[in-house]
Protein backbone atom coordinates (compact mmCIF):
# COMPACT_ATOMS: atom_id res chain seq x y z
CA UNK A 1 0.00 0.00 0.00
CA UNK A 2 1.49 3.41 -0.96
CA UNK A 3 2.39 5.48 2.09
CA UNK A 4 -0.19 8.21 1.32
CA UNK A 5 -3.03 5.68 1.09
CA UNK A 6 -1.86 4.03 4.30
CA UNK A 7 -1.94 7.36 6.16
CA UNK A 8 -5.46 8.10 4.87
CA UNK A 9 -6.67 4.65 5.95
CA UNK A 10 -5.18 5.01 9.43
CA UNK A 11 -6.60 8.51 9.88
CA UNK A 12 -10.05 7.29 8.84
CA UNK A 13 -9.94 4.45 11.37
CA UNK A 14 -8.86 6.88 14.08
CA UNK A 15 -12.02 8.88 13.40
CA UNK A 16 -14.18 5.82 14.10
CA UNK A 17 -14.75 3.72 17.19
CA UNK A 18 -13.05 0.39 17.73
CA UNK A 19 -15.76 -1.61 19.49
CA UNK A 20 -14.47 -4.53 21.59
CA UNK A 21 -16.99 -6.99 22.98
CA UNK A 22 -17.43 -10.16 25.02
CA UNK A 23 -20.55 -12.01 23.79
CA UNK A 24 -22.76 -14.23 25.95
CA UNK A 25 -22.64 -16.79 27.52
CA UNK A 26 -19.86 -16.70 30.07
CA UNK A 27 -19.71 -16.31 33.84
CA UNK A 28 -19.27 -12.59 34.61
CA UNK A 29 -16.86 -13.16 37.49
CA UNK A 30 -14.81 -10.04 36.82
CA UNK A 31 -14.75 -7.22 34.26
CA UNK A 32 -13.18 -8.67 31.08
CA UNK A 33 -9.54 -7.71 31.46
CA UNK A 34 -8.33 -8.67 27.97
CA UNK A 35 -10.47 -6.26 25.96
CA UNK A 36 -10.00 -3.58 28.64
CA UNK A 37 -6.23 -3.85 28.16
CA UNK A 38 -6.62 -3.53 24.39
CA UNK A 39 -8.84 -0.49 24.85
CA UNK A 40 -6.26 1.22 27.06
CA UNK A 41 -3.43 0.45 24.63
CA UNK A 42 -5.32 1.77 21.59
CA UNK A 43 -6.41 4.95 23.38
CA UNK A 44 -2.78 5.77 24.16
CA UNK A 45 -2.09 5.46 20.45
CA UNK A 46 -4.82 7.93 19.49
CA UNK A 47 -7.72 5.60 18.73
CA UNK A 48 -11.22 5.74 20.18
CA UNK A 49 -12.13 2.40 21.72
CA UNK A 50 -15.16 1.11 23.62
CA UNK A 51 -15.75 -2.16 25.47
CA UNK A 52 -18.96 -4.02 26.20
CA UNK A 53 -19.58 -7.15 28.29
CA UNK A 54 -22.89 -8.64 27.17
CA UNK A 55 -22.83 -11.25 29.94
CA UNK A 56 -23.98 -8.82 32.62
CA UNK A 57 -26.90 -7.53 30.54
CA UNK A 58 -30.21 -8.50 32.09
CA UNK A 59 -31.74 -9.66 28.81
CA UNK A 60 -29.06 -12.34 28.40
CA UNK A 61 -28.94 -13.34 32.06
CA UNK A 62 -32.68 -14.05 31.79
CA UNK A 63 -32.15 -16.28 28.76
CA UNK A 64 -29.39 -18.18 30.55
CA UNK A 65 -31.54 -18.85 33.59
CA UNK A 66 -34.55 -19.80 31.46
CA UNK A 67 -32.49 -22.33 29.54
CA UNK A 68 -31.14 -24.05 32.64
CA UNK A 69 -34.51 -23.91 34.37
CA UNK A 70 -35.93 -25.85 31.42
CA UNK A 71 -33.19 -28.48 31.72
CA UNK A 72 -33.94 -28.79 35.44
CA UNK A 73 -37.62 -29.21 34.62
CA UNK A 74 -37.16 -32.17 32.26
CA UNK A 75 -33.92 -33.83 33.38
CA UNK A 76 -34.20 -35.92 36.58
CA UNK A 77 -32.20 -34.34 39.41
CA UNK A 78 -30.02 -37.44 39.74
CA UNK A 79 -28.77 -36.71 36.21
CA UNK A 80 -28.06 -33.01 36.66
CA UNK A 81 -24.47 -33.59 37.69
CA UNK A 82 -22.58 -30.30 37.73
CA UNK A 83 -25.44 -28.71 35.81
CA UNK A 84 -23.96 -25.32 35.01
CA UNK A 85 -20.78 -26.95 33.72
CA UNK A 86 -21.89 -29.95 31.70
CA UNK A 87 -25.05 -28.15 30.61
CA UNK A 88 -22.90 -25.63 28.75
CA UNK A 89 -22.07 -28.31 26.18
CA UNK A 90 -25.74 -28.53 25.28
CA UNK A 91 -26.22 -24.76 25.36
CA UNK A 92 -23.23 -23.80 23.23
CA UNK A 93 -23.81 -26.49 20.60
CA UNK A 94 -27.51 -25.73 20.27
CA UNK A 95 -26.73 -22.02 20.13
CA UNK A 96 -24.40 -22.66 17.19
CA UNK A 97 -26.75 -25.03 15.36
CA UNK A 98 -29.73 -22.73 15.88
CA UNK A 99 -28.63 -20.10 13.37
CA UNK A 100 -26.64 -22.39 11.07
CA UNK A 101 -29.39 -24.79 10.02
CA UNK A 102 -31.65 -24.06 7.06
CA UNK A 103 -35.45 -24.15 7.14
CA UNK A 104 -35.32 -27.40 5.19
CA UNK A 105 -33.19 -28.93 7.94
CA UNK A 106 -35.62 -28.27 10.78
CA UNK A 107 -36.16 -31.98 11.47
CA UNK A 108 -32.41 -32.61 11.44
CA UNK A 109 -31.90 -29.72 13.85
CA UNK A 110 -34.47 -31.16 16.25
CA UNK A 111 -32.79 -34.57 16.00
CA UNK A 112 -29.41 -32.96 16.75
CA UNK A 113 -30.72 -31.21 19.87
CA UNK A 114 -32.05 -34.55 21.13
CA UNK A 115 -28.59 -36.05 20.59
CA UNK A 116 -26.94 -33.13 22.43
CA UNK A 117 -29.21 -33.66 25.43
CA UNK A 118 -28.79 -37.43 25.48
CA UNK A 119 -24.99 -37.35 25.15
CA UNK A 120 -24.81 -35.09 28.21
CA UNK A 121 -27.67 -36.02 30.54
CA UNK A 122 -28.52 -39.47 29.16
CA UNK A 123 -32.24 -38.84 29.04
CA UNK A 124 -34.46 -38.68 25.94
CA UNK A 125 -36.26 -35.44 25.11
CA UNK A 126 -39.36 -35.49 22.91
CA UNK A 127 -40.33 -33.00 20.19
CA UNK A 128 -42.32 -30.84 22.61
CA UNK A 129 -39.42 -30.49 25.05
CA UNK A 130 -36.99 -29.68 22.24
CA UNK A 131 -39.53 -27.19 20.94
CA UNK A 132 -39.36 -25.32 24.24
CA UNK A 133 -35.56 -25.23 24.00
CA UNK A 134 -35.86 -23.82 20.49
CA UNK A 135 -38.30 -21.13 21.66
CA UNK A 136 -35.76 -19.94 24.24
CA UNK A 137 -33.05 -19.87 21.59
CA UNK A 138 -35.34 -17.90 19.23
CA UNK A 139 -35.82 -15.33 21.98
CA UNK A 140 -32.08 -15.24 22.69
CA UNK A 141 -31.16 -14.38 19.12
CA UNK A 142 -34.01 -11.89 18.83
CA UNK A 143 -32.64 -10.05 21.87
CA UNK A 144 -29.06 -10.32 20.63
CA UNK A 145 -30.10 -8.89 17.26
CA UNK A 146 -31.81 -5.90 18.88
CA UNK A 147 -28.84 -5.35 21.18
CA UNK A 148 -26.32 -5.31 18.33
CA UNK A 149 -28.48 -3.06 16.14
CA UNK A 150 -28.67 -0.55 18.99
CA UNK A 151 -24.94 -0.84 19.61
CA UNK A 152 -24.12 -0.15 15.96
CA UNK A 153 -26.42 2.86 15.94
CA UNK A 154 -25.04 4.39 19.13
CA UNK A 155 -21.34 3.62 18.67
CA UNK A 156 -21.06 3.73 14.84
CA UNK A 157 -17.87 1.58 14.91
CA UNK A 158 -15.39 1.18 12.12
CA UNK A 159 -14.06 -2.02 13.71
CA UNK A 160 -15.84 -4.69 15.75
CA UNK A 161 -13.57 -7.05 17.66
CA UNK A 162 -14.93 -9.95 19.70
CA UNK A 163 -13.14 -12.25 22.10
CA UNK A 164 -14.37 -15.82 22.06
CA UNK A 165 -14.05 -18.82 24.32
CA UNK A 166 -15.97 -22.08 24.13
CA UNK A 167 -19.15 -20.58 25.57
CA UNK A 168 -19.17 -17.28 23.66
CA UNK A 169 -18.03 -18.63 20.29
CA UNK A 170 -21.55 -19.19 18.84
CA UNK A 171 -22.75 -15.68 19.68
CA UNK A 172 -19.52 -14.21 18.26
CA UNK A 173 -20.13 -15.79 14.85
CA UNK A 174 -23.78 -14.71 14.87
CA UNK A 175 -22.82 -11.12 15.70
CA UNK A 176 -20.22 -11.00 12.93
CA UNK A 177 -22.75 -12.26 10.38
CA UNK A 178 -25.25 -9.65 11.54
CA UNK A 179 -22.69 -6.81 11.49
CA UNK A 180 -21.63 -7.68 7.93
CA UNK A 181 -25.26 -7.84 6.83
CA UNK A 182 -26.10 -4.45 8.31
CA UNK A 183 -22.77 -2.65 7.76
CA UNK A 184 -20.53 -4.46 5.28
CA UNK A 185 -17.84 -1.77 5.54
CA UNK A 186 -17.15 -2.50 9.24
CA UNK A 187 -14.00 -4.55 9.86
CA UNK A 188 -14.67 -7.67 11.94
CA UNK A 189 -11.92 -9.26 14.04
CA UNK A 190 -12.05 -12.45 16.11
CA UNK A 191 -9.69 -13.33 18.97
CA UNK A 192 -9.80 -15.12 22.29
CA UNK A 193 -8.67 -18.29 24.00
CA UNK A 194 -10.98 -20.46 21.91
CA UNK A 195 -7.85 -20.77 19.75
CA UNK A 196 -6.09 -22.52 22.64
CA UNK A 197 -8.23 -25.64 22.45
CA UNK A 198 -11.39 -25.89 20.36
CA UNK A 199 -9.86 -23.94 17.46
CA UNK A 200 -6.19 -24.79 17.90
CA UNK A 201 -4.20 -23.82 14.80
CA UNK A 202 -4.03 -26.74 12.40
CA UNK A 203 -7.03 -28.56 13.86
CA UNK A 204 -10.00 -29.48 11.63
CA UNK A 205 -12.21 -27.00 13.50
CA UNK A 206 -9.76 -24.18 12.82
CA UNK A 207 -9.46 -25.05 9.14
CA UNK A 208 -13.25 -25.31 8.79
CA UNK A 209 -13.75 -21.90 10.38
CA UNK A 210 -11.33 -20.37 7.88
CA UNK A 211 -13.20 -22.09 5.05
CA UNK A 212 -16.71 -20.92 5.93
CA UNK A 213 -16.21 -17.49 7.56
CA UNK A 214 -14.55 -15.48 4.81
CA UNK A 215 -17.72 -13.45 4.20
CA UNK A 216 -18.13 -12.25 7.77
CA UNK A 217 -14.79 -12.45 9.65
CA UNK A 218 -12.14 -10.17 8.15
CA UNK A 219 -9.26 -10.99 10.49
CA UNK A 220 -8.37 -13.51 13.18
CA UNK A 221 -5.82 -12.52 15.82
CA UNK A 222 -4.25 -15.16 18.04
CA UNK A 223 -1.98 -13.94 20.81
CA UNK A 224 -1.32 -10.55 22.37
CA UNK A 225 -4.28 -8.57 21.09
CA UNK A 226 -2.99 -5.11 21.99
CA UNK A 227 -0.09 -5.09 19.57
CA UNK A 228 -1.65 -7.26 16.90
CA UNK A 229 -4.73 -5.05 16.60
CA UNK A 230 -2.76 -1.82 16.80
CA UNK A 231 -0.27 -2.87 14.15
CA UNK A 232 -3.11 -3.98 11.89
CA UNK A 233 -4.92 -0.66 12.32
CA UNK A 234 -1.67 1.15 11.55
CA UNK A 235 -1.37 -0.74 8.27
CA UNK A 236 1.76 -2.59 9.41
CA UNK A 237 0.37 -6.07 8.67
CA UNK A 238 0.10 -7.86 5.34
CA UNK A 239 -3.54 -7.12 4.55
CA UNK A 240 -3.79 -10.11 2.20
CA UNK A 241 -3.58 -12.43 5.21
CA UNK A 242 -6.57 -13.28 7.42
CA UNK A 243 -4.73 -14.68 10.43
CA UNK A 244 -2.12 -12.98 12.60
CA UNK A 245 -0.43 -14.66 15.57
CA UNK A 246 1.95 -13.55 18.31
CA UNK A 247 4.85 -14.55 16.02
CA UNK A 248 3.84 -11.65 13.75
CA UNK A 249 4.18 -9.02 16.48
CA UNK A 250 6.85 -6.51 15.54
CA UNK A 251 9.08 -5.66 18.47
CA UNK A 252 7.89 -8.62 20.54
CA UNK A 253 5.28 -8.78 23.26
CA UNK A 254 4.67 -5.86 25.59
CA UNK A 255 6.91 -6.18 28.67
CA UNK A 256 4.97 -6.24 31.93
CA UNK A 257 6.88 -3.17 33.10
CA UNK A 258 5.50 -1.16 30.16
CA UNK A 259 1.88 -2.36 30.37
CA UNK A 260 -0.82 0.00 31.63
CA UNK A 261 -3.75 -0.79 33.85
CA UNK A 262 -6.87 -2.00 32.05
CA UNK A 263 -9.47 0.69 31.35
CA UNK A 264 -12.67 -0.48 33.09
CA UNK A 265 -14.57 2.78 32.63
CA UNK A 266 -17.16 1.22 30.29
CA UNK A 267 -18.17 -1.44 32.83
CA UNK A 268 -20.49 -1.32 35.82
CA UNK A 269 -17.79 -2.63 38.16
CA UNK A 270 -20.28 -3.20 40.98
CA UNK A 271 -21.94 -5.92 38.89
CA UNK A 272 -18.90 -8.17 39.36
CA UNK A 273 -17.62 -9.97 42.45
CA UNK A 274 -13.96 -9.31 41.65
CA UNK A 275 -11.55 -7.04 39.89
CA UNK A 276 -8.97 -8.76 37.68
CA UNK A 277 -5.20 -8.73 38.17
CA UNK A 278 -2.36 -10.50 36.37
CA UNK A 279 1.02 -11.51 37.76
CA UNK A 280 2.27 -13.80 35.02
CA UNK A 281 1.65 -15.14 31.53
CA UNK A 282 1.56 -18.78 30.40
CA UNK A 283 2.41 -21.60 32.82
CA UNK A 284 5.52 -23.29 34.21
CA UNK A 285 3.90 -26.73 34.13
CA UNK A 286 2.78 -29.10 31.36
CA UNK A 287 -0.03 -31.43 32.41
CA UNK A 288 -1.05 -33.77 29.61
CA UNK A 289 -4.63 -32.48 29.40
CA UNK A 290 -3.71 -28.76 29.41
CA UNK A 291 -2.85 -26.32 26.62
CA UNK A 292 -1.55 -23.14 28.31
CA UNK A 293 2.08 -23.42 27.24
CA UNK A 294 1.30 -24.22 23.61
CA UNK A 295 -1.02 -21.23 23.32
CA UNK A 296 0.60 -18.57 25.53
CA UNK A 297 4.26 -19.36 24.92
CA UNK A 298 7.08 -19.12 27.44
CA UNK A 299 6.31 -18.32 31.05
CA UNK A 300 6.76 -14.67 32.05
CA UNK A 301 6.36 -13.14 35.52
CA UNK A 302 5.59 -9.57 36.54
CA UNK A 303 7.57 -7.77 39.23
CA UNK A 304 5.57 -8.22 42.44
CA UNK A 305 6.03 -4.62 43.58
CA UNK A 306 4.47 -3.51 40.30
CA UNK A 307 1.65 -6.04 40.66
CA UNK A 308 0.66 -4.93 44.17
CA UNK A 309 0.93 -1.29 43.16
CA UNK A 310 -1.48 -1.95 40.28
CA UNK A 311 -3.91 -3.78 42.56
CA UNK A 312 -3.78 -0.89 45.02
CA UNK A 313 -4.47 1.64 42.27
CA UNK A 314 -7.46 -0.37 41.10
CA UNK A 315 -8.82 -0.65 44.64
CA UNK A 316 -8.47 3.09 45.16
CA UNK A 317 -10.21 3.79 41.86
CA UNK A 318 -13.03 1.23 41.99
CA UNK A 319 -13.37 0.41 45.70
CA UNK A 320 -13.05 -3.38 45.39
CA UNK A 321 -10.58 -5.21 47.65
CA UNK A 322 -11.18 -8.65 46.17
CA UNK A 323 -9.20 -9.67 43.07
CA UNK A 324 -9.31 -12.62 40.74
CA UNK A 325 -5.84 -13.48 39.45
CA UNK A 326 -5.87 -14.36 35.76
CA UNK A 327 -2.60 -16.33 36.07
CA UNK A 328 -2.58 -19.97 34.98
CA UNK A 329 -1.09 -20.80 38.41
CA UNK A 330 -0.26 -18.52 41.34
CA UNK A 331 2.46 -20.79 42.79
CA UNK A 332 5.50 -19.11 41.20
CA UNK A 333 4.64 -15.73 42.75
CA UNK A 334 2.53 -16.51 45.82
CA UNK A 335 5.38 -16.00 48.32
CA UNK A 336 6.42 -12.63 46.96
CA UNK A 337 2.81 -11.51 46.43
CA UNK A 338 1.82 -12.36 50.02
CA UNK A 339 4.90 -10.65 51.45
CA UNK A 340 4.46 -7.54 49.34
CA UNK A 341 0.75 -7.30 50.24
CA UNK A 342 1.60 -7.68 53.93
CA UNK A 343 3.97 -4.71 53.89
CA UNK A 344 1.99 -2.54 51.47
CA UNK A 345 -0.08 -0.83 54.16
CA UNK A 346 -3.36 -1.91 52.62
CA UNK A 347 -5.21 -5.21 52.77
CA UNK A 348 -5.99 -6.81 49.43
CA UNK A 349 -7.51 -10.26 48.92
CA UNK A 350 -6.99 -12.51 45.92
CA UNK A 351 -8.54 -15.65 44.46
CA UNK A 352 -6.36 -17.75 42.16
CA UNK A 353 -5.70 -21.04 40.45
CA UNK A 354 -3.21 -23.01 42.48
CA UNK A 355 -1.20 -26.19 42.13
CA UNK A 356 -0.53 -28.89 44.72
CA UNK A 357 3.15 -29.43 45.38
CA UNK A 358 5.55 -30.00 48.26
CA UNK A 359 5.66 -26.37 49.31
CA UNK A 360 1.89 -25.93 49.43
CA UNK A 361 1.62 -28.70 52.04
CA UNK A 362 3.43 -26.63 54.69
CA UNK A 363 1.09 -25.00 57.23
CA UNK A 364 3.60 -22.25 57.98
CA UNK A 365 3.36 -21.28 54.31
CA UNK A 366 -0.44 -21.31 54.23
CA UNK A 367 -0.63 -19.07 57.31
CA UNK A 368 1.86 -16.69 55.73
CA UNK A 369 -0.16 -16.58 52.50
CA UNK A 370 -3.42 -16.05 54.38
CA UNK A 371 -1.93 -13.06 56.21
CA UNK A 372 -0.83 -11.79 52.82
CA UNK A 373 -4.37 -11.81 51.43
CA UNK A 374 -4.74 -15.25 49.82
CA UNK A 375 -8.52 -15.67 49.78
CA UNK A 376 -9.39 -18.70 47.67
CA UNK A 377 -7.29 -21.43 46.09
CA UNK A 378 -8.72 -23.15 42.99
CA UNK A 379 -6.92 -26.45 42.65
CA UNK A 380 -7.03 -29.15 40.02
CA UNK A 381 -7.10 -32.26 42.20
CA UNK A 382 -8.33 -34.36 39.23
CA UNK A 383 -8.35 -37.79 40.89
CA UNK A 384 -7.94 -39.67 44.15
CA UNK A 385 -5.93 -42.35 42.35
CA UNK A 386 -2.17 -41.96 42.31
CA UNK A 387 -2.03 -44.21 39.26
CA UNK A 388 -4.25 -41.82 37.32
CA UNK A 389 -2.33 -38.74 38.48
CA UNK A 390 0.93 -40.32 37.33
CA UNK A 391 -0.59 -41.24 33.96
CA UNK A 392 -1.41 -37.58 33.19
CA UNK A 393 1.91 -36.18 34.44
CA UNK A 394 0.37 -34.39 37.41
CA UNK A 395 3.61 -34.51 39.43
CA UNK A 396 1.76 -34.46 42.75
CA UNK A 397 1.25 -37.13 45.36
CA UNK A 398 -2.00 -37.87 47.17
CA UNK A 399 -0.30 -37.06 50.45
CA UNK A 400 0.67 -33.64 49.11
CA UNK A 401 -2.95 -33.17 48.07
CA UNK A 402 -4.19 -34.08 51.53
CA UNK A 403 -1.67 -31.84 53.28
CA UNK A 404 -2.25 -28.92 50.92
CA UNK A 405 -6.03 -28.92 51.28
CA UNK A 406 -5.81 -29.34 55.05
CA UNK A 407 -3.16 -26.64 55.36
CA UNK A 408 -5.07 -24.11 53.29
CA UNK A 409 -8.26 -24.82 55.20
CA UNK A 410 -6.39 -24.54 58.52
CA UNK A 411 -5.39 -21.03 57.48
CA UNK A 412 -9.00 -20.27 56.53
CA UNK A 413 -8.32 -19.98 52.77
CA UNK A 414 -11.30 -21.23 50.78
CA UNK A 415 -10.47 -24.40 48.86
CA UNK A 416 -12.13 -24.96 45.52
CA UNK A 417 -11.27 -28.43 44.26
CA UNK A 418 -11.67 -29.42 40.62
CA UNK A 419 -11.99 -33.10 39.77
CA UNK A 420 -12.10 -34.91 36.43
CA UNK A 421 -14.11 -38.00 35.58
CA UNK A 422 -13.20 -40.17 32.62
CA UNK A 423 -9.48 -39.53 32.34
CA UNK A 424 -8.14 -42.10 29.84
CA UNK A 425 -7.87 -45.50 31.49
CA UNK A 426 -9.68 -44.51 34.70
CA UNK A 427 -11.20 -47.63 36.29
CA UNK A 428 -14.02 -48.05 38.77
CA UNK A 429 -11.39 -48.70 41.43
CA UNK A 430 -9.72 -45.38 40.57
CA UNK A 431 -13.06 -43.61 40.86
CA UNK A 432 -13.77 -45.22 44.21
CA UNK A 433 -10.43 -43.84 45.42
CA UNK A 434 -11.60 -40.41 44.29
CA UNK A 435 -14.79 -40.74 46.32
CA UNK A 436 -12.79 -41.94 49.33
CA UNK A 437 -10.45 -38.94 49.17
CA UNK A 438 -13.44 -36.63 48.81
CA UNK A 439 -14.97 -38.05 51.98
CA UNK A 440 -11.69 -37.91 53.89
CA UNK A 441 -11.26 -34.19 53.15
CA UNK A 442 -14.92 -33.14 53.28
CA UNK A 443 -14.52 -30.59 56.10
CA UNK A 444 -11.50 -28.98 54.46
CA UNK A 445 -13.12 -28.53 51.04
CA UNK A 446 -15.07 -25.31 50.52
CA UNK A 447 -16.22 -26.38 47.05
CA UNK A 448 -16.00 -29.53 44.94
CA UNK A 449 -16.68 -29.38 41.21
CA UNK A 450 -16.30 -32.24 38.78
CA UNK A 451 -16.11 -32.17 34.99
CA UNK A 452 -15.67 -34.71 32.26
CA UNK A 453 -12.30 -35.22 30.59
CA UNK A 454 -12.29 -33.22 27.34
CA UNK A 455 -10.12 -34.25 24.44
CA UNK A 456 -9.08 -31.65 21.87
CA UNK A 457 -7.86 -32.57 18.41
CA UNK A 458 -4.84 -30.34 18.92
CA UNK A 459 -3.47 -28.01 21.59
CA UNK A 460 -3.18 -30.33 24.58
CA UNK A 461 0.25 -31.58 25.59
CA UNK A 462 -0.88 -35.15 24.83
CA UNK A 463 -3.21 -34.55 21.87
CA UNK A 464 -1.03 -36.58 19.51
CA UNK A 465 -0.38 -39.30 22.07
CA UNK A 466 -4.13 -39.97 22.20
CA UNK A 467 -4.79 -39.33 18.50
CA UNK A 468 -5.18 -42.98 17.46
CA UNK A 469 -8.15 -43.34 19.81
CA UNK A 470 -10.13 -40.24 18.87
CA UNK A 471 -13.60 -40.42 17.36
CA UNK A 472 -16.36 -37.93 16.63
CA UNK A 473 -18.90 -37.40 19.40
CA UNK A 474 -21.71 -36.00 17.23
CA UNK A 475 -22.81 -37.09 13.71
CA UNK A 476 -20.73 -36.02 10.73
CA UNK A 477 -23.91 -34.74 9.04
CA UNK A 478 -24.20 -32.08 11.76
CA UNK A 479 -20.81 -30.52 11.01
CA UNK A 480 -22.14 -27.49 9.14
CA UNK A 481 -24.59 -26.79 11.96
CA UNK A 482 -22.15 -27.19 14.84
CA UNK A 483 -19.22 -25.55 12.96
CA UNK A 484 -16.94 -26.82 15.72
CA UNK A 485 -16.89 -30.60 16.10
CA UNK A 486 -16.16 -32.51 19.31
CA UNK A 487 -14.03 -35.61 19.72
CA UNK A 488 -13.89 -38.25 22.42
CA UNK A 489 -11.45 -41.11 22.96
CA UNK A 490 -12.43 -44.66 22.10
CA UNK A 491 -11.09 -46.17 25.32
CA UNK A 492 -12.37 -46.89 28.81
CA UNK A 493 -14.22 -45.38 30.46
CA UNK A 494 -17.01 -44.77 27.96
CA UNK A 495 -18.70 -41.37 27.78
CA UNK A 496 -21.81 -42.84 29.41
CA UNK A 497 -19.78 -44.29 32.28
CA UNK A 498 -17.91 -41.00 32.63
CA UNK A 499 -21.11 -39.03 33.03
CA UNK A 500 -22.64 -41.51 35.44
CA UNK A 501 -19.50 -41.08 37.55
CA UNK A 502 -20.12 -37.34 37.47
CA UNK A 503 -23.69 -37.91 38.65
CA UNK A 504 -22.46 -40.20 41.45
CA UNK A 505 -19.78 -37.72 42.51
CA UNK A 506 -22.32 -34.90 42.80
CA UNK A 507 -24.73 -37.08 44.79
CA UNK A 508 -21.90 -38.03 47.15
CA UNK A 509 -21.00 -34.38 47.67
CA UNK A 510 -24.58 -33.65 48.67
CA UNK A 511 -24.53 -36.56 51.12
CA UNK A 512 -21.27 -35.27 52.62
CA UNK A 513 -22.47 -31.66 52.76
CA UNK A 514 -19.78 -30.37 50.35
CA UNK A 515 -21.14 -27.42 48.35
CA UNK A 516 -20.68 -26.49 44.72
CA UNK A 517 -22.19 -22.99 44.88
CA UNK A 518 -23.35 -21.10 41.81
CA UNK A 519 -25.69 -18.30 42.90
CA UNK A 520 -24.81 -15.59 45.41
CA UNK A 521 -27.18 -17.22 47.90
CA UNK A 522 -25.40 -20.56 47.53
CA UNK A 523 -22.00 -18.87 47.88
CA UNK A 524 -23.16 -17.23 51.10
CA UNK A 525 -24.36 -20.59 52.47
CA UNK A 526 -20.99 -22.16 51.59
CA UNK A 527 -19.19 -19.26 53.31
CA UNK A 528 -21.26 -19.64 56.47
CA UNK A 529 -20.44 -23.36 56.56
CA UNK A 530 -16.74 -22.47 56.18
CA UNK A 531 -16.89 -20.06 59.12
CA UNK A 532 -18.28 -22.82 61.33
CA UNK A 533 -15.62 -25.30 60.24
CA UNK A 534 -12.57 -23.01 60.35
CA UNK A 535 -11.80 -20.31 62.90
CA UNK A 536 -9.41 -18.53 60.53
CA UNK A 537 -12.00 -18.46 57.72
CA UNK A 538 -11.61 -15.63 55.21
CA UNK A 539 -14.35 -12.98 55.10
CA UNK A 540 -17.53 -14.01 53.33
CA UNK A 541 -18.53 -12.70 49.93
CA UNK A 542 -21.39 -10.89 51.69
CA UNK A 543 -18.85 -9.14 53.91
CA UNK A 544 -17.25 -7.59 50.85
CA UNK A 545 -20.62 -6.42 49.58
CA UNK A 546 -21.66 -4.94 52.92
CA UNK A 547 -18.46 -3.31 54.17
CA UNK A 548 -16.40 -0.52 52.67
CA UNK A 549 -13.08 -1.92 53.92
CA UNK A 550 -12.07 -5.26 55.45
CA UNK A 551 -8.83 -6.07 57.25
CA UNK A 552 -8.71 -9.39 59.09
CA UNK A 553 -5.31 -10.63 57.94
CA UNK A 554 -3.44 -9.81 61.15
CA UNK A 555 -6.05 -11.63 63.22
CA UNK A 556 -4.95 -14.99 61.83
CA UNK A 557 -3.64 -17.23 64.57
CA UNK A 558 -1.85 -20.52 64.71
CA UNK A 559 -4.17 -23.09 66.22
CA UNK A 560 -3.84 -26.54 67.67
CA UNK A 561 -6.50 -29.21 67.44
CA UNK A 562 -7.44 -30.80 70.75
CA UNK A 563 -10.40 -33.13 71.40
CA UNK A 564 -12.27 -31.98 68.30
CA UNK A 565 -11.94 -28.26 69.13
CA UNK A 566 -9.63 -25.54 67.87
CA UNK A 567 -7.51 -24.01 70.63
CA UNK A 568 -6.01 -20.52 70.34
CA UNK A 569 -2.24 -20.55 70.99
CA UNK A 570 -2.17 -16.83 71.66
CA UNK A 571 -1.86 -13.65 69.68
CA UNK A 572 1.89 -13.87 69.13
CA UNK A 573 2.22 -17.63 68.49
CA UNK A 574 2.61 -17.27 64.74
Amino acid sequence: MPNEQKVLKVNKLKEQTVLLGVPPFWDPLQPPVGVAMIKQYLQKKGYTARTVDMNIKEEFLEIYESYFSLIKKYVPEDNWGNLYSIGHFVLQNQAMAHFNHSDEERDKYIELVKILVYKTFFVHFDDRQVGEMIEIMDEHYSRLTNFIIHLLETENPGVVGLTANTGTYPAALFIFKLVKKLRPQVKTILGGNVFADQLAIGSPNYEYLLEISGDYIDKIMIGQGEKLLYQYLEGEMDDSRRVYTRTDIKGGTIPFAEADLPDLSDYNVSAYSYLGATGSASCKYQCSFCNSVKYYGDFRQKDTVQLVSEMRQMYEKYGTQLFFMTDAMLNPLVDDLADECSKSGITLYYDAFFRVDEKTADIENTLRWRRGGFYRARMGIESGSQRVLDSIGKEATLQQTRDTIKGLAYAGIKTTTYWVAGLPGETEEDFQQTLALLEELKNDIWQAEIAQFDYYYDGQASSEQWAAKRMLLYPEWAKHMLISQSWILDCPPSREETYFRIFRFVRRCKELGIPNPYSLREINEADERWKVLHKNAVPTMMDFKKKSYIDDTQEIKKLIFVTSEWKDEGEFSF
